[in-house]
């Protein structure tokens, strides 16, 4: 049988149109695969608006939430993240530029850990934070649809929403990182230093006047009642805490903070930190005075919460004053500056 023997132009025509056909095959398949990922090869998540926010590079930064009604964790996109952080910890009520100053806090605790790489601690959970007090509440959109109802709904998250994107990736730093962002509901007219409540000196977290909680919180004042039984329990003690005047085994203030809360204090012979004793017994702040009255223990506490950093009602009653968000944020945070998120993630990724 004769063969075919083909020319070197056939030869070199044939090798040029089968090089051809196949880079037209790669680029009929690999493109629609590569249009349907998102830069970082993670698909996008949609956010709170229907849109994928993205950091300056162009890539979507999600934190891990893990959700405790539902038991699971769930990425959601950070300036949405920071929404529900300030819908779940303020109330909407409070004015502008107080909720400004509480998404700088919030973003600043959440861009912290990411950058950090700390995460919530959850069995078989890859989560950064939850949506509790442990770390910063949280609420998402069905949440705020039932806490508001249909008629508040699009006004309270507009405004939220303004709120947010006016402080749009800023952060609070010190000395060129973000700051530990603690705050808290109320104060006792003074926030506390660090050292005083957490045993750690952070020189941006320092005791300040706050006069306005008093008048706007309705938290300023509580009390809470137990019997002689019930306090022993709770501290622990082989024997109930002497209402006698001048008892060693009674109650005695060891020394006070510089934010005017009981930093130690001796009952039943033993010695708690304020903190300690605040926390064993549930009290709302460790600022307190106590009374004693037919077996029963009378504990009346001024200011909510651990009093250091930011107070939430102080902060509003700056705002009321006419005050910026960025005032409230260096008078409660000292020695602080605010930054943008982008340029402390430059070389690092989250």
């Amino acid at each position: 049988m004769m063969k075919y023997k083909l020319s070197r132009t056939q030869s070199a025509w044939i090798r040029w149109l089968s090089f051809w056909l196949l880079g037209f095959l790669a680029v009929v398949i690999l493109v629609p695969w590569l249009l349907v990922r998102s830069p970082s090869g993670i698909p996008d998540k949609k956010g709170t608006d229907g849109h994928a926010a993205r950091a300056p590079d162009g890539e979507a930064i999600l934190v891990q939430v893990y959700l405790s009604g539902t038991q699971s964790t769930e990425p959601i996109e950070l300036e949405n993240y920071v929404l529900g952080v300030v819908a779940a910890e303020m109330p909407i009520e409070f004015e502008p530029e107080a909720l400004k100053a509480q998404a700088l806090a919030a973003r600043t605790y959440i861009v912290r850990r990411l950058l950090s790489g700390e995460v919530a601690g959850i069995a078989g959970s890859s989560a950064t934070v939850t949506d509790t007090t442990a770390h910063q509440a949280y609420a998402g959109n069905e949440e705020l649809r039932r806490r508001w109802g249909p008629d508040r709904y699009e006004s309270n998250l507009n405004k939220l929403k303004r709120a947010v994107e006016a402080t749009k990736d800023g952060v609070i730093t010190y000395a060129g990182q973000p700051i530990e962002a603690s705050y808290f509901s109320t104060s006792n007219g003074y926030t506390e230093n660090s050292e005083d409540y957490w045993n750690v000196s952070l020189p941006y977290l320092r005791s300040v006047p706050s006069p306005w909680d008093e008048g706007l919180s309705p938290r300023y004042r509580d009390s809470i009642t137990l019997s002689a039984k019930e306090l022993q329990q709770k501290l622990g003690l082989p024997a109930a805490v002497s209402a006698v005047a001048g008892s060693k085994n009674g109650l005695h203030i060891v020394e006070r903070s510089e934010g005017h809360r009981i930093k130690q204090l001796t009952a039943g012979g033993r010695t708690f930190t304020g903190r300690e004793f605040r926390e064993r017994l549930g009290l709302p702040s460790s600022q307190f005075q106590w009374s004693y009255s037919s077996g029963k223990w009378t504990f009346t506490t001024t200011g909510y919460g651990h009093g250091v950093g930011m107070s939430q009602w102080g902060a509003n009653g700056m705002a009321k004053e006419g005050r910026t968000a960025e005032e409230i944020i260096k008078y409660y945070y000292t020695g602080v500056t605010l930054e943008k998120a982008a340029n402390l993630r430059e070389g690092k990724s989250f």
